[in-house]
């Protein structure tokens, strides 16, 4: 029997079972609303690891989920998909879940209880997971410990390691960046990570303010994300598309107009779109970011997180009408 080849691009981060209702608009507080619901497989990581695995790069997930009902949804949804994954149970901990509201606009709100994902360790994660791997992808939505271990882990085997720091946390560790080759921030966790290292140096400085990174110049962008000391550095900022900032300079790729459905899991679709990119395109970062950009287009278009994710005859497809 052949030998199953290591997977390029490894995803540890986290399952959530997404519990979503929509509705025309948003309650306010003491409000009743009338919605729709729908439940389905969630999570940063996870949905990363579709996105990628989607996409056409060999894929592995890693995270940990409850002994409930939906840690078997997690494990047949990755079974239906073809793409491998090691689910860690945790007995005493249930699986994530995520509360996500959607209006008509396609805008969501969020609540995640982590769950599981909160006591992933790094004894779950084995040197042997990485091997080979030429991409390692992790985020904040599970122990910090985990993503740290899973960063140096990649490094160790001679990949590029990938940091989504979303969702950001008030106990993030700006350590963490120095484990980073590439780091993907949107624009709230882009905003949050510059205060937070110019609160740590005392700076005199304002506070920071999406507003300010929407109306300033995209050199400006630039300047401040070289001071996060992380080699390359991609904002993805929505509809305008994503800054791409490295040491030689900086560029701007654009978004794709679509009609959006559902926005929610967009910044993980980029995540994984990129990975797949990167493998695909040999450590090309533009390429890799325009493919990210292409499946974070398509994953609005559906509704969902990971089943919105396309696959990649959807995406080539795509590319040729915006070529």
């Amino acid at each position: 029997m052949a030998t199953q080849p290591p997977p390029s691009v490894v995803v540890v981060g986290s399952y959530v079972q997404d519990l979503t209702w929509r509705c025309a608009t948003f309650p306010i507080a003491g409000q009743t609303t009338i919605g729709t619901f729908t439940t389905g497989p969630g999570g940063k990581g996870s949905n990363q690891a579709i996105a990628a695995g989607r996409a056409g790069a060999d894929t592995l997930f890693v995270g940990a989920v409850g002994t409930d009902a939906f840690a078997a949804v997690a494990e047949a949804f990755y079974r239906e998909n073809g793409i491998a994954a090691r689910f860690v149970p945790k007995p005493r901990h249930a699986t994530g879940t995520a509360a996500i509201l959607v209006n008509d606009e396609g805008q969501n709100e969020i609540v995640v209880a982590l769950g599981a994902n909160g006591v992933l360790a790094r004894a779950d994660l084995p040197p042997a997971l990485f091997a080979g791997a030429k991409v390692v992808v992790t985020q904040l939505e599970t122990s910090l410990a985990a993503a740290a271990h899973a960063l140096r882990s990649g490094r160790r085997a001679g990949a590029i390691t990938v940091l989504n720091p979303a969702p950001m946390r008030t106990d993030f560790d700006p350590a963490l960046l120095k484990l980073a080759d590439i780091l993907i921030p949107n624009e709230t966790e882009f905003v949050a990570l510059v205060n937070q290292l110019a609160s740590a140096a005392n700076s005199a400085d304002s506070i920071y303010t999406e507003a300010q990174l929407a109306a300033e110049p995209p050199a400006r962008t630039h300047a401040r994300a070289r001071e996060l000391g992380v080699p390359t550095v991609i904002v993805t900022l929505g509809k305008r598309g994503c800054l791409l900032s490295q040491a030689n300079g900086y560029s701007l790729i654009a978004g794709h107009r679509v009609k959006a459905v559902d926005t929610t899991g967009a910044g993980d679709a980029f995540v994984g779109g990129f990975a797949a990119g990167l493998v695909e395109h040999a450590g090309d970062v533009a390429a890799a970011a325009r493919l990210g950009q292409a499946v974070a287009a398509l994953s609005v278009t559906k509704p969902g997180t990971a089943p919105a994710m396309p696959w990649r005859r959807e995406v080539l497809k795509f590319l040729k009408t915006r070529a």
